[in-house]
């Protein structure tokens, strides 16, 4: 029985394939109110009735709402495992009562659990009795992916992802393995970026001098009026008391001498002068690895700095009122002032005057190693030896007459860059390697050892292992006895591999791939506490910035520019601070294994000074952000209460009902509504001159009745959130009105206001595990989920259950689960193994 298309439809403008039924499959109700409920055993039979005399009149061979048809289906059909994505498309849209809709009869409450009970239990049946890992797809790194992987091999702390291209996304996520597509441009990247890594690693760079330079970000001006945020300027890794400065992470290639100079300007948004009597430097030594560099004055108690105000526009040059003092300027090194020098507190030229702003570094660069202690060992000075140096040369050969560059290769040099390529290799590999794994390194070593150091040749070798195939892809090749089609379970190396990614984005360390070769990892003591081990891991940040970042949109919030003239309030730090909130929010929860359903209605959440001043909430000082309680008359509380997620679903000048009540619907509910069609029409602002409230608006809108099967779900949600305006902060009127926040869902639940929505929310709070876990189950497998997902879904989120949904009960779910440990062999003998070979 498959779905089918019978010609001369009348079809509804809106249809979208099968996930139309979860938005109009409508049942008519024939039976009296009062009609007796289903019996407690309902079985397949009183399945099939309910189906052919309640969706007869709208799913037929005519009308096809939703495409498909009654005569398409066959309630035997779940038994053989067809159809699965109408029946699970019908058991999410009557669970979550958008069928039948509210100006339809209803269902009795024992008529809904009953089939509801009958349809899940035959799915989950299917499921059981036919277990499906799903399909999975050669997986590359992503950017994000691949720099954690380069830190934890080389013990290289260099952020890296701006130096590579961006992923696709697929399903909400850039580690979807159909999207993780190979170009030839972005292997050359990989391989200019390992290029570089390479040599900071093993320490070969640094010969020659280089300049890096960072341009400290400004707050930007409100409203262009000269007033700036000049205190905020200073962040966690300078000097309490400093202001009007910046620092950045600089790696030194090499322990020698390098020169910080700063440009130094005013606090001014339009700064492009270089002018060499506006720079100012230090030279100082420097140890080989990571570093913090910055430079700022002092912040005064009494603020000594006049400041004249602007009063003739952009235009005029402020004359100052007494000559420059001197103010002292800080070169500061890891934290700690290493030398102070004083400079005018302005400066004047014939087109502006620094005096209208207080002064401040406008860029700060390094330039180095300008000197260096070279020797001809190849063992390293002290100050020259690094975290990576340590863990890659776990050797080192003598250095004789035969050994310098361009000498034959001596054995004792070929045995230890063996032992180096091995160990990086078995690591980088996620697996034991053979001598076939190790030989093509070592030809490169061989080859580059004609011209280069022993040194040299070794940074080369690892350039080659950065872009080898084994370390790009997730490779999880078919064992030889398995059968076409069987399902079988992954070998312990591969899942180490695959839990590794899940929780730091990165590779397996020495204790998973210890547990992995004795074939204990999966035993599930040890298991559950290995995931402890790794969230409790500063490498479980990924999970905040890699998942939480891209499930609720924080990624995009650099790139949302809210209209500083309607709000002139919301500048750089404060957009930087709500994005701050909602990362905290999440981690602590990741790390305090507290219930997801935190997320709907905590009543906490981590705020600074500027923050709690947005949200009206007092007795919150500094910029130091803390937990603070919430309670109802702040009118905050859980995700939907905060300026981040409120800001992201806005327009830049006004807010948007339809994004926050969509953003609600795919990420809090995973019912997502189909797409809008090609042409619909835009919501019309204002009548006769008369500026409209968004619920005006909005009904409007839904007088169309191909806009209305939608917006009646996705309306009511966002409506209810009216009273934060696109930037999150709380108000009372829009256009002149009082903004009304009562709402009425499908059902005809009514509510009113955020905690209305909670409690709307908190009444479906299963579906809402559910819709976490499919998230979660996304991320973790790097695939879509298909229908034969779903009942893995359910099973997860029913083990949470009896752990009151805490998140890591959901977690270790996950990781047990069976597309996580199993895979399914192609189907035909002769289908290719995606398995990628070096040449």
């Amino acid at each position: 029985m498959t779905l089918r298309t019978p010609h001369n439809r009348f079809l509804f403008h809106l249809q979208t394939g099968f996930i139309g039924v979860l938005w109009f499959m409508v049942f008519s109700q024939s039976a009296a109110a009062n009609s007796p409920p289903f019996p407690a055993k309902f079985t397949q039979e009183q399945a099939a009735e309910l189906i052919n005399d309640r969706c007869e009149n709208c799913h037929n061979d005519y009308i096809f709402d939703g495409n498909w048809s009654v005569e398409d289906v066959d309630v035997s059909d779940i038994a053989l495992g067809k159809n699965q994505r109408l029946w699970e498309a019908m058991l999410k849209s009557v669970s979550m009562g958008d069928m039948p809709p509210a100006d339809k009869k209803q269902l009795t409450p024992a008529q809904k659990a009953s089939f509801l009970h009958w349809l899940e239990s035959s799915l989950n049946s299917y499921s059981k009795h036919h277990p499906n890992p799903g399909r999975a797809t050669i997986r590359r790194l992503n950017r994000s992916e691949y720099a954690n992987s380069v830190r934890d091999l080389l013990a290289l702390d260099i952020d890296i992802t701006q130096s590579l291209p961006g992923d696709d996304s697929g399903y909400g996520f850039d580690n979807n393995a159909d999207v993780l597509g190979v170009s030839t441009t972005l292997l050359e990247r990989y391989l200019s970026v390992a290029g570089k890594l390479s040599k900071l690693a093993t320490g070969v760079a640094g010969a020659v001098a280089t300049k890096t330079n960072y341009l400290i970000p400004k707050d930007g001006p409100v409203k262009n009026s000269g007033v700036q945020s000049f205190d905020l300027r200073a962040n966690d890794q300078l000097p309490l008391d400093s202001r009007g400065g910046g620092s950045f992470d600089f790696y030194a290639p090499k322990a020698g001498t390098y020169e910080i100079a700063g440009f130094l300007n005013a606090n001014t948004a339009n700064e492009v002068d270089r002018l060499e009597n506006l720079r100012h430097s230090h030279k100082i030594i420097l140890t080989a690895g990571k570093h913090n560099i910055g430079l700022s004055f002092r912040k005064q108690l009494a603020l000594s700095e006049e400041v004249p105000k602007v009063r003739k526009g952009t235009s005029y040059v402020v004359l100052p009122t007494k000559e420059p003092s001197l103010l002292e300027l800080d070169f500061i090194i890891d934290g700690a002032r290493v030398q102070t020098i004083q400079v005018p507190s302005y400066y004047m030229s014939a087109r502006f005057s620094q005096a209208a702003f207080l002064r401040d570094v406008l860029e700060v660069e390094v330039i180095g190693p300008l000197q260096t202690n070279e020797d001809n060992s190849n063992t390293p000075k002290a100050n020259d030896i690094t975290a990576s140096t340590r863990k890659i040369f776990v050797c080192y050969p003598v250095v004789t007459a035969d050994s310098r560059p361009s000498a034959p290769l001596n054995a004792e040099e070929l045995a230890c860059a063996k032992t180096i390529m091995t160990n990086l290799a078995t690591q980088a590999y996620r697996r034991p390697v053979s001598a076939v794994d190790t030989q093509p390194l070592l030809e490169v070593f061989q080859r580059a050892r004609a011209d280069l150091d022993f040194k040299g040749s070794i940074a080369t070798s690892i350039q080659a292992l950065l872009v080898s195939p084994s370390f790009l892809y997730i490779q999880e090749p078919r064992p030889v006895n398995i059968e076409p089609g069987q399902v079988y379970k992954l070998n312990d190396f591969e899942f180490a591999a695959r839990l590794a990614l899940f929780l730091w984005s990165s590779l397996p360390d020495k204790e998973l791939s210890d547990l992995a070769a004795k074939g204990a990892l999966r035993e599930p003591q040890i298991l559950s506490s290995q995931i402890k081990r790794m969230l409790n891991s500063p490498k479980a940040q990924a999970l905040t910035d890699n998942f939480a970042g891209q499930w609720l949109y924080l990624r995009n919030l650099p790139h949302h520019f809210p209209d500083v003239f309607e709000f002139p309030q919301f500048n750089v730090p404060l957009k930087q601070a709500i994005g701050r909130e909602t990362e905290l929010f999440f981690t602590r929860i990741l790390k305090d294994n507290a219930s997801i359903f935190d997320f709907l209605n905590a009543n906490y959440s981590y705020l600074n000074e500027q923050l709690a001043t947005h949200y009206g909430i007092s007795g919150v000082k500094g910029s130091a952000f803390r937990k603070v309680s919430l309670d109802q008359q702040t009118n905050r509380g859980g995700l939907l209460g905060q300026a981040s997620i409120l800001t992201l679903t806005s327009n830049p000048n006004h807010t948007s009902p339809v994004k926050r009540g969509k953003w609600i619907l795919d990420n809090l509910l995973a019912a997502s509504p189909p797409p809008p069609p090609p042409d619909v029409p835009a919501l019309v602002a204002e009548h006769n001159g008369i500026a409209l409230s968004a619920r005006e608006q909005l009904a409007k809108h839904r007088a169309d009745p191909v806009c209305a099967a939608c917006h009646v779900r996705m309306d009511p949600l966002g409506l209810a959130l009216e009273k934060y305006d696109a930037v999150g902060a709380f108000r009372h009127t829009y256009a002149n009105q009082e903004i009304d926040v009562t709402a009425q869902m499908p059902d005809g639940s009514k509510f009113e206001g955020l905690n209305g929505l909670h409690s709307i929310l908190w009444d479906r709070r299963e579906r809402f595990a559910q819709a976490f876990t499919d998230r979660l189950l996304t991320y973790a497998l790097g695939r879509g989920l298909e229908p034969y997902d779903q009942p893995i879904v359910r099973k997860i989120t029913q083990q949470a259950r009896t752990q009151d949904y805490r998140i890591h009960s959901i977690i270790e779910a996950v990781v047990s689960s069976t597309p996580f440990n199993y895979k399914k062999a192609p189907e035909a003998n002769n289908e290719n193994q995606q398995i990628v070979k070096a040449h």
